[in-house]
């Protein structure tokens, strides 16, 4: 059984541009580009990519929280579950657009 998945106008990348860095926890700031963004059972996703992901074909996915009036914040995915959800929403996105002619 599916899971309602919604592609959504990109908030993140209205706020922020087409790219965002993060900060590691030993301090190093990495730049990701803004691959897409998703609604899947009414949370928001963003999938992002680094230039080394890019050449791997990866990304990483993070959960999007928005509060009125503020820049959407990214949070890390913790539940296994959920993680595979997003993956799987992520990659539905990405083999449908590839399959449009």
């Amino acid at each position: 059984m599916s899971a309602p998945f919604d592609r959504q106008p990109g908030s993140l990348k209205a706020a922020l541009g087409g790219s965002v860095e993060l900060i590691a926890e030993d301090g190093t700031a990495m730049r990701y580009e803004i691959k897409a963004e998703f609604e899947l059972n009414g949370q928001k996703y963003a999938a992002l990519q680094s230039e080394a992901m890019r050449r791997e074909e990866e990304v990483e996915l993070f959960r999007v929280q928005e509060v009125s009036g503020q820049e959407p914040e990214l949070e890390s995915i913790e539940d296994d579950e959920e993680w595979e959800a997003a993956s799987e929403a992520y990659d539905d996105l990405w083999f449908k657009d590839e399959e449009q002619p």
